[in-house]
């Protein structure tokens, strides 16, 4: 049946999650908005989106909210009269919610590093955006360009082009249907070229080749070749849309050097470690690959602010590499004279609540 405004949808999961970890995360790479403060009523965390269900193109606006353990949305506007079974599938997959997270405490419990981070992080999930199609928008608009900037650019064209929605103390703005992106102009501080690559690309989700589902049915080496014949959309475009678009829980990006280098730094894997030794440490996150990928890019970041803070593999690892440290130092020393995404097709796990139903960061 549709919802009326005002409605409360009830989300399904299991596992841990933690709304306000998340999307703040989501917010620092300037996926979403930043979250804000309940009002009583929504707990202490509310995440406002105005979104796109996929396939349909309706425009909702909702607040989402945890409390006592349940995460719910408040529907602020449905002015197409969308769907209760629409909305909530959309918002189950935005905040991986579709997905079982009870085995990520397994990986936790065989990594110590992941282990660490996640402890961190308790009940981080991947915020996506709402669908591929808007994935491989930002993807788009993104190349080159400073992430802040943007995700300007992306805001600009939703004022300009989306669904204006009213929400009664203010106006929302959803992302432009694919049949929009089709005619749309030019867009200010965006070069001509992407404008042309998001025309291209309205013309595609027109055409479903950037559904979810037959994205998730396919080889996950054909579904990125597949989404590399767009235009604009590269190896590294083609793997964001997979894990923060269709939401591949399993798939190491290997295209993506900030997460390489946060590896190479928290295992100890040297300056230039080749693809084969990332994807053996990889292989031991399985199947929550991009999750863990999630954990250790942003490590990056806490490393930055807690530079004595990152966490290594194991003790043997530390003192491999204050050994290393050391040989280093002796041999400078004695010179100067004392003068010192897999292969593995596995399948992606899923909620058993689906049984009811440059880089850029």
């Amino acid at each position: 049946m549709s919802v009326s405004i005002h409605d409360v949808i009830d989300l399904r999961y299991t596992g841990d999650f933690s709304l306000a970890v998340s999307a703040s995360l989501a917010a620092s790479a300037a996926f979403i908005e930043a979250p804000t403060s309940g009002d009583g009523s929504s707990g202490d965390t509310a995440l406002d989106l105005a979104l796109l269900l996929e396939g349909s193109w309706n425009t909702v606006a909702v607040r989402v909210f945890e409390m006592d353990g349940a995460v719910r949305a408040t529907v602020l506007a449905n002015p197409s009269g969308a769907m209760t079974r629409d909305i909530r599938a959309q918002l189950e997959r935005i905040l991986s919610l579709d997905i079982d997270a009870v085995g990520f405490r397994e990986v936790a419990a065989r990594d110590d590093v992941i282990a660490r981070l996640e402890r961190r992080r308790p009940g981080l999930r991947p915020i996506l955006f709402p669908s591929p199609y808007e994935a491989a928008a930002r993807a788009i608009i993104g190349h080159r360009l400073p992430v802040k900037q943007a995700a300007a650019i992306n805001v600009r064209i939703a004022a300009l082009y989306g669904v204006h929605v009213d929400v009664g103390d203010r106006v929302m703005h959803a992302f432009p249907a694919p049949e929009k992106l089709v005619d749309l102009a030019t867009v200010p501080g965006l070069a001509e070229r992407k404008v042309d690559q998001l025309r291209a690309l309205g013309a595609a989700a027109v055409a479903g080749r950037l559904n979810t589902a037959p994205l998730r049915a396919m080889d996950r080496e054909e579904a990125l070749l597949s989404l590399q014949q767009l235009p604009g959309i590269g190896p590294f475009s083609a793997e964001l849309i997979m894990i923060r678009g269709v939401g591949d829980v399993d798939a190491f990006p290997r295209s993506e050097m900030r997460l390489h280098r946060a590896m190479a730094a928290a295992y100890h894997l040297g300056d230039d470690p080749d693809i084969a030794a990332l994807e053996r440490v990889a292989q031991k996150w399985h199947p929550y690959r991009s999750w863990a990928g999630l954990l250790l890019r942003h490590s990056l970041g806490d490393v930055a602010a807690h530079s004595s803070s990152l966490p290594v593999a194991n003790a043997a690892a530390k003192n491999k590499a204050h050994t290393d440290a050391r040989s280093v130092a002796l041999n400078r020393s004695n010179r100067n004279g004392g003068n010192s995404h897999m292969s593995d097709q596995s399948k992606t796990v899923r909620s058993r609540a689906a049984s009811h139903s440059k880089e850029l960061s």
